[in-house]
């Protein structure tokens, strides 16, 4: 029996929008960091060069060579990482048990989403400077490129909840949000509480599921 054309484009649809629960999504477990403007960077680091580490998954971002030492009310953190290439904004990531270790109430942000967001100093080998904002807790989220985000039936801005499959802890985290955009790749991006949580190892994976 031949189905209707409007049964067809309903079993299409159907099909379409169950397609992301199968697609196996990356899991990236994300260590504290710091993203610097390059007039922050050259305060730092004058007259020095910040060479790639290692390539990172999304767009042209790496692991630079160069580390920091944060302080905070509480205490200091040493050896923390800048990614590079330099931004628009400075921007440091903690876990909350960072944060708390440090003394700063740092709320869950987007990255880029800095108004209102507390401060920091910054030492390195050569200066240090305070930063007036900055300090996030990085919001668990999903970067997908934009021709796949088409096909899966997401965008940016979408809250979606994701299943971690792991040995010990498979766990499922709520509100997780999509990121779409043209140099993405397929990833998601957890911090190192929500890591250890769920028992997160290099080769873990998610699906987004439907509750």
């Amino acid at each position: 029996m031949s189905l209707s054309a409007a049964n067809l484009q309903n079993e299409v649809i159907s099909i379409i929008a169950d397609l992301k629960n199968y697609i196996k999504i990356p899991v990236g477990v994300s260590n504290k960091h710091v993203h610097l403007t390059q007039h922050d960077y050259d305060i730092l680091f004058p007259g020095e060069p910040m060479n790639m580490k290692k390539k990172l998954n999304q767009g042209d971002d790496f692991a630079s060579d160069k580390l920091v030492t944060l302080v905070g009310p509480k205490g200091k953190m040493e050896n923390v990482r800048i990614l590079g290439p330099c931004r628009k904004y400075s921007q440091i990531e903690l876990s909350m048990t960072d944060a708390r270790a440090l003394g700063i109430k740092a709320p869950v942000r987007l990255s880029g989403n800095i108004e209102g967001t507390p401060g920091i100093k910054i030492i390195s080998p050569h200066g240090e400077l305070t930063l007036d904002r900055g300090v996030i807790i990085a919001k668990r989220h999903i970067h997908v490129q934009t021709d796949d985000a088409k096909l899966l039936g997401l965008h940016s801005g979408q809250k979606v909840v994701v299943k971690i499959e792991s040995t010990e802890r498979t766990a499922y985290l709520d509100d997780c949000e999509i990121r779409v955009g043209d140099d993405f790749t397929l990833e998601m991006h957890i911090d190192t509480d929500e890591g250890n949580t769920v028992g997160a190892a290099p080769d873990s994976i998610g699906r987004i599921v439907n509750l």
